[in-house]
């Protein structure tokens, strides 16, 4: 019998069920990917969210001594998660190092879900990055099941922006690019397949709308000023809200409960650092979209984020 204080609240809610949900709204964008990229897609995927069970469950078993942690399905969504940041002709060989990386590195060092401080596909997308800048950055594109030319080659939007200009950029971004934008990393495929994942999940209440909301909020907001005052050298709002993995970073990981602030405001404030972020390293660094990096040096800043932002205390006004 276990006895703790009052007041006694139970919720019908696990962390099966939420990863469940998660699952569900990533189907959308990932079936668009298997689309468009066909099997060389699909076989990222399985190698991804395979290698990231396996490990789960081998370090759980032999080195924590702890009974399999495999069954709350957080290892296939940081496996599905990691697949979707890559690009989609990255060998399967580099895929496993960042599911190492992910889930041995960023999770279970940590002491397993719930206790990671960095969002763990995130953590393997950044080490590939930084490892491999060679296999992460090439964006040829495989032929799928629906196109119908052979492999060709060429840079993404953000990659055009250094080649064409900003004015030239803001042309291509047009009505298909909402539907799909074929090139970068397979998670970026689908704008209106990420939102429509991200509507299921406040629907079925699992995230809130406030971190995802002041993410594009900031990001419209800087891209407007920027733009405004030079807009041959800075790129606009619309470009830059439906080009990278700004969307997919916005619903799906800089949502995620355990590495973001536990307050609305916090998360207001958590995600306006993320937009600002995202619009310098866009602008300013090297690296023409710098999603992962914003989100990983935010989930640093959570803990002071909720120290000042906190929830009412229950029976308090």
């Amino acid at each position: 019998m276990i006895v703790s204080p009052n007041p006694h609240i139970h919720a019908n809610v696990s962390t099966k069920k939420l990863m469940l949900d998660v699952i569900i709204a990533l189907c959308p964008a990932a079936i668009v990917s298997f689309l468009f990229y066909g099997l060389s897609e699909i076989a990222i995927m399985a190698i991804s969210v395979a290698s990231c069970v396996v490990l789960e469950w081998a370090i759980t078993k032999y080195l924590m001594k702890k009974p399999s942690t495999t069954g709350d399905l957080s290892a296939i969504v940081t496996g599905m998660l990691l697949a979707m940041n890559l690009p989609p002709t990255c060998p399967l060989w580099v895929v496993f190092i960042g599911a190492v990386v992910a889930i041995a590195v960023a999770k279970m060092s940590f002491g397993g879900v719930g206790q990671n401080i960095w969002n763990p596909a995130l953590v393997g997308r950044v080490f590939l990055l930084v490892s491999f800048p060679t296999y992460m950055t090439d964006w040829t594109v495989p032929a799928g099941f629906i196109s119908n030319v052979d492999a060709f080659s060429g840079a993404t939007l953000l990659g055009q922006v250094s080649i064409l200009g900003a004015l030239e950029a803001d042309k291509l971004v047009n009505l298909q690019t909402l539907f799909y934008n074929i090139g970068g990393s397979a998670g970026e495929i689908s704008a209106l397949a990420l939102l429509a994942g991200w509507v299921y999940l406040l629907v079925r209440k699992v995230i809130r709308p406030w971190i995802t909301l002041s993410i594009f909020a900031t990001v419209a907001l800087v891209a407007g000023i920027f733009h405004m005052v030079d807009p041959a050298a800075y790129t606009g709002p619309l470009f830059n809200l439906l080009t990278g993995g700004v969307i997919l970073g916005a619903c799906f990981m800089a949502t995620d409960y355990v590495t973001s602030p536990m307050s609305n405001w916090g998360g207001v404030v958590y995600g306006i650092g993320i937009g600002f972020i995202v619009m310098m390293i866009c602008y300013f660094g090297s690296y023409p979209e710098g999603m992962s990096f914003a989100i990983l040096l935010m989930n640093t800043a959570v803990p002071l984020i909720n120290i000042k932002f906190h929830q009412r205390k229950y029976g308090r006004k």
